[in-house]
């Protein structure tokens, strides 16, 4: 324990933990800001980056919808598969709103399981 007063007594330890992950995040987080100030969202490059990150997505939810672990595995198919659809129903209904899509999903998996079992 060090005989330091104030902070160094009880988070003193916990400063270089500190110091090092600014250290390690904040730069790059300054150069991309600099890099990307002048990239055009709308690019092919970046709808191909989208595109691709919501395949991985969408890849991840159906292998969690198919191949449940934990306390989804417990519930029964029906009620998974039909909050994954209600889910993506609403995620459009709602102009392709991912909040309403998972609030919409997880409600119905609630209820889903609640009616099923």
């Amino acid at each position: 324990m060090s005989s330091l007063p104030g902070v160094w007594g009880m988070w003193g330890g916990y400063l270089p933990f500190f110091i090092a992950g600014f250290m390690a995040s904040e730069p790059w987080r300054w150069a991309g800001a600099l890099i990307g100030r002048d990239l055009d969202p709308n690019s092919q490059v970046f709808v191909w980056v989208r595109a691709v990150s919501s395949a991985i997505v969408a890849g991840l939810v159906a292998r969690i919808v198919v191949f449940p672990t934990g306390a989804l595995a417990a519930m029964s198919a029906p009620t998974r598969y039909g909050a994954a659809v209600i889910g993506i129903a609403a995620f459009f209904a709602f102009r392709k709103s991912l909040g309403a899509g998972v609030a919409m999903g997880t409600l119905a998996l609630l209820f889903l399981h609640a009616v099923l079992g």
